[in-house]
């Protein structure tokens, strides 16, 4: 109970920080007992979300990006902050890599859970098996992840613990490792949940008509097993329960939502959650393509012990999904929040919106509370390179945050100090993805600065970087550095696919923070390698001496809507 009372003592903080803040992004709340879709505009990718007492945890999956396993916190499934992260120094095999991105691997689609007093989070690495780490405090330290159950391929874990006090284990396959998939499979786990006891086996079988079934999340409900699981492939599918006596099987199968004539294109894998007031909800994702996968909230509802999820208007025991609805019963009404974007870097740790492209170490950076600046170091491309791809794709030290609204524009207020002998360093903003552009500072081997766009197209596939130079500026000079990107849905006839979503980017500088001059080369976007496209900052060197230059960010600001 102290715990408990701790707890909504510091989400109370937080809450009144946010509320403090100006709120400049995308807010879900329409204060009039409403909410829109999406609850987050922002690419928090395979979410699962639990309640504990009167708060809501969520986490999804974070791939490559470091800190790792993001916790957001919210009261009424609308309204969410950053509240901390469970791999502040990223998982086991991102901390002895070298330095190298590892795009794509490694914290694939993790299960929250609450269980004895305790917090659990299970996640799959397709290379290496399933982990469990737990915690007290979801907000607090969270253990060492255990590799509970090795293997190649094996992904999207989610533990029940049963009324006879056994813990089973659903999973999925990743075909690119295992060489199969469109199955789920079963497993007993000992009463630590810390190793596997049982060899798993095949339960469901989705080949025939829920190919690509995967991200399986287990409940139980009047004596019958259930399995949320989403099946048709990401941005295309649906969500398939499954149900049966027996934890084994054999499966009854229903699909619950579908897209229907809706502009939300695959709408499936998330969590079945409910509130203090026995409503019940779904939370799940939707790709919309460059920004990444965006969370919704669906109304849920139980008919013959299977759960219709989003509006069922034909009475067909499927529903689709909504665009607005009323907000959740959690008994009172709670003050409006959105998740993290701007930085006024005055703290000595990073916000929590930010994150690295691999495992940061201690050179990289330094937060100067008292002069409200953070400094990036620069730090050389060569030992984080691979087959001599000496460009951002495969830099260790970009710092990034999603993108969080369809209109959304980010100010760096900058100062580039490169060191006095010449090294090639570079630094500045940047949209990150298979394809990136952005704003930067280059001193070239004269010691002469000069601010220009750069772009490269297929950068995962080591595409060479274009450079159109703007201006010669001055060493630490301040400029304001801003990328407004806007993301539409293309004219179509219903209902939308992915290809229907469009992000655009337009960058441009300023020398006083006021006027701003436009750069003519636009850019589209492109998601990054299971994630979207971020924005963010970084310092880079092509020379290694024994010292090295800085960018000094001296604010960060985000405006959307």
């Amino acid at each position: 109970m102290k715990r408990l009372i701790s707890l909504m003592l510091a989400l109370t903080a937080l809450t009144l920080q946010a509320q403090q803040r100006p709120m400049t992004g995308y807010v879900a709340d329409l204060a009039d007992g409403r909410y829109r879709n999406p609850i987050i505009y922002a690419d928090y990718s395979d979410p699962d979300v639990i309640r504990v007492g009167d708060v809501f945890y969520m986490t999804s999956s974070s791939f490559n990006c470091i800190p790792g396993l993001q916790i957001l916190t919210s009261h009424d499934l609308v309204n969410w902050t950053i509240s901390g992260a469970a791999l502040p120094h990223g998982a086991p095999g991102q901390r002895h890599t070298g330095g190298v991105p590892q795009h794509g691997n490694q914290v694939w689609a993790p299960s929250v859970r609450w269980h004895d007093g305790r917090f659990y989070i299970f996640y799959g690495d397709p290379d290496r098996g399933i982990y469990q780490l737990h915690a007290d405090d979801a907000l607090g330290r969270w253990s060492d992840p255990v590799l509970v159950m090795p293997g190649k391929g094996l992904i999207d874990p989610t533990p029940l613990w049963d009324d006879d006090g056994r813990c089973y284990l659903v999973h999925a396959l990743a075909g690119s490792r295992a060489g199969l998939k469109s199955v789920l499979l079963m497993a007993e786990l000992d009463a630590e949940a810390e190793h596997v006891i049982t060899p798993s086996r095949i339960i469901f079988d989705g080949h025939e008509q829920h190919p690509t079934c995967e991200g399986p999340k287990l409940y139980k409900r009047n004596g019958y097993y259930y399995i949320f699981t989403p099946a048709g492939g990401v941005s295309t599918g649906w969500q398939l329960v499954l149900r049966s006596k027996n934890i084994y099987g054999p499966y009854e199968t229903h699909v619950a939502l579908r897209q229907d004539s809706t502009d939300i294109n695959g709408p499936h894998q998330g969590a079945w959650v409910q509130t203090q007031t026995g409503e019940d909800w779904f939370v799940h994702f939707q790709d919309i393509g460059a920004v990444g996968r965006i969370v919704h909230l669906q109304p849920m509802s139980w008919h013959n012990d299977w759960p219709v999820i989003g509006d069922d208007a034909d009475g067909d025991g499927c529903g689709s999904p909504v665009a607005s609805f009323r907000k959740p019963d959690v008994g009172r009404t709670w003050p409006i929040q959105i998740p993290q974007t701007s930085d006024r870097f005055d703290s000595s740790t990073l916000g929590l919106q930010w994150q690295w492209q691999a495992a940061p170490q201690p050179t990289w950076y330094g937060c100067d509370a008292a002069a409200g600046h953070l400094r990036l170091y620069s730090q050389s491309l060569g030992s984080s390179t691979k087959d001599n791809c000496r460009q951002l794709w495969n830099a260790s030290n970009l710092l990034l945050q999603k993108i969080s609204a369809p209109d959304y524009t980010a100010i760096a207020k900058v100062r580039f100090t490169p060191c006095p002998r010449p090294t090639g360093e570079r630094a500045g903003l940047v949209v990150m993805g298979r394809d990136y552009a952005g704003l930067i500072f280059h001193q070239d081997s004269t010691g002469s600065i000069t601010l220009s766009q750069i772009s490269c197209q297929k950068a995962d596939r080591c595409g060479q970087e274009t450079t159109h130079a703007i201006m010669q500026v001055e060493r630490s000079q301040t400029l304001w550095l801003r990328v407004r990107v806007r993301t539409t849905l293309k004219a179509h006839t219903r209902p939308a696919t992915i290809d229907d979503y469009r992000t655009e980017c337009t960058f441009s500088y300023s020398l006083d923070g006021k006027t701003f001059y436009e750069v003519d080369a636009p850019f589209e976007a492109r998601e990054g390698l299971w994630i979207g496209a971020k924005v963010g900052l970084f310092c880079t060197k092509d020379k290694v001496i024994n010292d090295s230059g800085w960018l000094d960010v001296l604010d960060f600001s985000v405006e959307a809507s």
